[in-house]
């Protein structure tokens, strides 16, 4: 249980006076609980609230909707009572609370039904409850205060995870009390039993009346009535009345049966009339009827180190079920989202993820021994296709992925080749720890995006994988990850020297050498030359290699997407981009690529609605929430939203201002809010403030805020730090475009004019437009601003003009608004270049 608050023991006062009382104990945050033994176990009827969705609330929202709900707990009458006589507890736990009345079994289902009623009246608070009488105690915790524990607080913990929004669930231990009393009997609504944590079962009952409650069957209990019932299970609870009624259950049910199978067995069919599978139609019938995602398998194994394991086993069933072109079969990046949650909707997942059938399962792992349980579901009828229970050696286990994988083949009378039957059946490692360590750096590496601080990760990736490595020299995939990310480490500017470029060129020679012609050392060999090189062509060539045996491989329409991009070819980007979107729709890195692509050519609609998609997968996403916000500062020149957006997440979590540090500097320097400049910079990680791949040093944005608060000798002291700092990078890159443009910006801030321009220009010339449609406008666009601060304006003017006339970083708000332009301010010129970017 979280770390709870004092217990109510509100003195005999009336109603209103000790709901004052109460509201100051429960949550004060300094107040010591008694230096009181703990007491010996005593019974308690538990009432358990949970909001439904709370994650997906806007930050500013979460806080809310708690209060809320705290609120409308605090004045139901059974709350209020039990409180005034010294009979209740309550123990906040995040988004919801558990409530522990100690003086009858109908108080929580009173409470409940209370509850239930009020939030009729606040329709976005979508609540899901769970009653259960049982031991507990009550305790002093690590912070000094009264809290609960006892298996009567995991039992309804487990009663509540039963539920869905609406749902008052009870265990029948509560029921068999609250049944001796009449009234209840015609509400409570028998569900049978529901899995829970390591294989228990609970025997549940759905309390609901009138409008009151959610009569609907819990989503849980319906994925699970379709599970194999051979499955050996623990009984948590089991009442005289409880078997009574289940075996009367199923003697009406054999009876049904066969009734129903003579009626069927007589029944004429209609002439003329085709049935129809409306199941098919609709929603589902632009879906391909061979398509599957294959969910996180849930880990059943007592250690959680094991997680890394049963993640393993999802990955290598999709990987081997990716090989076949026959299939559509979404990535793994995006079913990551669905591993931690509790009750899935295979139909609204399998909506989200575009596909006709579900793969989930289960694994546990106990010494030797590994246990996986699958199963196939038709989401159209949410019905189980097929499932298959292996219990085997440990060692067994890539033979049970690839046999797995293999069934679900046949399941979906997918075609297959012997040569993706062979990839099916290829083992990636013999050590299971190196294939753990390896699935560990492939999570880091999926997620290494937005606010995740992308280069602790990426180099922990690389550690994990040489660990991979060294167990296993013949880790062929481990490679292929590892190419991956010294290539994205050296694109991105994280660490863009020759040495990090050998390492991935090292790394594609063990995986030629290991699996020569295969599609991971093309799609890999592409990435090198594109990352690495800017090779477009020969990047090319290996991706439609790649392609013929990684069918089913976002990254190869990625990175097609990327080089279409790179050479202005816009509309290919668009879709190449969109077609790794089908096969990896939740992933919300590809989305902010086409978002950019959009914002390049100034679609600014468009960005909207992409990151809007983005934000609905990831609604916590702080960087995604700034680029949203950003949207408006680039199409209307208003920096407030970007602004008032970074603040609210800063507020709440002090951490996010380093993610956030760069786009928040930019959007004060556009609202001449120095005050909020220094605020921004004072978040601003060391390693620098980078514009695209353009590597400017922390010092540069510090010289900034200082040049533009008129402080010359700040100002003079970091530009002369950034001017050395880019000499250095130059040494061993005389012909890095980008450390070109950083280091004539400094020698333009500086004064040195001559060099500023040719450096600028130099950097221009190495990257042309023709040669990167990205990187190349925006080297102009900067020769631009070096241009205005050495007082060339007719030059900067030329080269503003051709930045403003082809897709571009370059906006209408950042020209209207941002300190780069003032020298070119009241020049009729440059008022016709604004004015040729504002919204038409």
């Amino acid at each position: 249980m979280p770390s709870c608050n004092a217990i109510l023991l509100a003195p005999q006062l009336p109603a209103t006076e000790a709901v004052t009382i109460i509201s100051k104990r429960v949550n004060a945050p300094h107040t010591p609980a008694e230096p009181t033994p703990d007491l010996q176990p005593e019974i308690a009827h538990l009432l358990l609230l949970d909001i439904v969705g709370y994650s997906k609330l806007l930050v500013e929202e979460e806080v809310k909707v708690v209060q809320e709900l705290a609120e409308i707990v605090r004045t139901t009458e059974c709350f209020r009572n039990a409180a005034r006589n010294g009979k209740l507890i309550r123990v906040p736990m995040g988004d919801g609370m558990a409530l522990a009345f100690f003086s009858s079994p109908e108080e929580p289902a009173r409470c409940a039904l209370e509850i239930s009623r009020a939030l009729q009246n606040h329709p976005r608070i979508q609540l899901r409850m769970g009653i259960h009488s049982g031991p507990v105690n009550r305790i002093v915790d690590v912070n000094e205060k009264t809290n609960v524990a006892g298996s009567g607080i995991n039992v309804a913990q487990r009663v509540l995870d039963c539920g869905d929004a609406g749902h008052i669930l009870l265990s029948a231990h509560i029921v068999e009390d609250l049944a001796e009393v009449g009234h209840w009997r015609a509400y409570l609504h028998d569900l049978g039993a529901c899995e829970v944590k390591h294989g228990l079962r609970l025997h549940l009952f759905n309390l609901y009346k009138d409008d009151l409650g959610n009569p609907q069957v819990p989503e849980k209990l319906r994925r699970r009535r379709r599970k194999e019932t051979s499955d050996v299970f623990r009984p948590v609870i089991s009442t005289r009345r409880t078997k009574m009624f289940v075996i009367v259950v199923l003697l009406g049910s054999a009876v049904a049966l066969l009734i129903g199978s003579l009626l069927l067995s007589h029944r004429a069919p209609l002439s003329g009339v085709a049935p129809v599978n409306s199941a098919k139609t609709g929603a589902w019938a632009s879906i391909p009827e061979k398509s599957i995602a294959v969910l996180p398998f849930q880990n059943l194994s007592d250690q959680k180190e094991n997680i890394y394991f049963a993640e393993g086993v999802q990955d290598e069933i999709l990987t081997g079920l990716a090989k076949v072109a026959d299939l559509k079969v979404i990535s793994r990046t995006s079913t990551l989202q669905y591993k931690s949650s509790t009750s899935r909707d295979l139909r609204e997942i399998a909506k989200a993820l575009g596909v006709v059938h579900v793969l989930e399962g289960t694994v546990q792992r106990a010494g030797g021994r590994v246990r996986v349980n699958a199963q196939l579901i038709d989401a159209r009828t949410d019905s189980q296709v097929w499932a298959e229970r292996y219990d085997r050696d440990i060692a067994d286990v890539f033979a049970i992925e690839s046999e797995l994988a293999a069934k679900i083949v046949a399941q979906l009378q997918a075609k297959i080749s012997p040569n993706e039957k062979a990839a099916i059946e290829q083992k990636p490692t013999a050590d299971l720890t190196a294939h753990d360590l390896y699935i560990r750096a492939k999570t880091l590496i999926t997620t290494a995006v937005f606010s995740t601080p992308q280069a602790e990760s990426l180099f922990e990736a690389v550690r994990l994988l040489n660990q991979a490595i060294e167990r296993d020299p013949a880790f062929a995939l481990a490679y292929y990850q590892l190419a991956h990310t010294h290539d994205l480490l050296y694109f991105t500017g994280i660490d863009h020297t020759p040495a990090q470029l050998a390492m991935a060129d090292e790394a594609i020679q063990s995986l030629t050498r290991l699996l020569p012609n295969s599609g991971e050392a093309h799609l890999a060999l592409a990435k090198h030359l594109y990352w690495g090189y800017l090779d477009y062509d020969r990047a090319r060539n290996q991706l439609s290699l790649a392609q013929k045996s990684l069918p089913n491989e976002p990254w190869a329409f990625v990175l097609a997407g990327y080089i279409d991009r790179r050479q202005g070819r816009w509309d290919e980007s668009t879709k190449n981009l969109e077609r790794a979107i089908e096969l990896d729709p939740q992933n919300p890195a590809v989305l902010d690529q086409l978002a950019g692509s959009y914002r390049y050519l100034r679609r600014y609609a468009d960005v909207e609605r992409v990151y809007d998609r983005a934000i609905a997968i990831t609604p916590k996403d702080a960087a995604l929430r700034a680029a949203r916000a950003e949207v408006e500062l680039n199409w209307h020149a208003d920096p407030r939203p970007l602004i008032s957006t970074i603040e609210a997440f800063v507020t709440q979590d002090s951490s996010e201002a380093k993610h956030l540090a760069w786009v928040w500097l930019r959007g004060t320097l556009c609202k001449r809010d120095f005050d909020g400049a220094r605020r921004s910079l004072a978040a601003l990680p060391n390693d620098g403030c980078y514009d695209d791949s353009i590597p400017f040093p922390r010092a540069w944005c510090e010289g900034v805020v200082a040049q533009f608060r008129d402080d010359k000798a700040a100002a003079h002291a970091a530009f002369n730090s950034v001017h050395a700092e880019a000499a250095k990078m130059l040494t061993e890159q005389p012909d890095y475009p980008e450390g070109l443009c950083v280091l004539g910006m400094a020698d333009a801030a500086l004064g040195h004019k001559e060099d500023a321009i040719r450096e600028g220009r130099r950097a221009v010339e190495l990257m042309p437009v023709s040669k990167d449609a990205i990187r190349g406008p925006l080297l102009i666009q900067y020769l631009a601003v070096i241009y205005a601060w050495t007082g060339e304006k007719d030059l900067a003017f030329e080269q503003l003009s051709l930045v403003a006339r082809i897709p571009s970083h370059l906006s209408y708000g950042h020209l209207r608004l941002h300190p780069y332009w003032d020298p070119l301010r009241g020049d009729p010129r440059f008022e016709k270049v604004v004015a040729s970017l504002a919204t038409k």
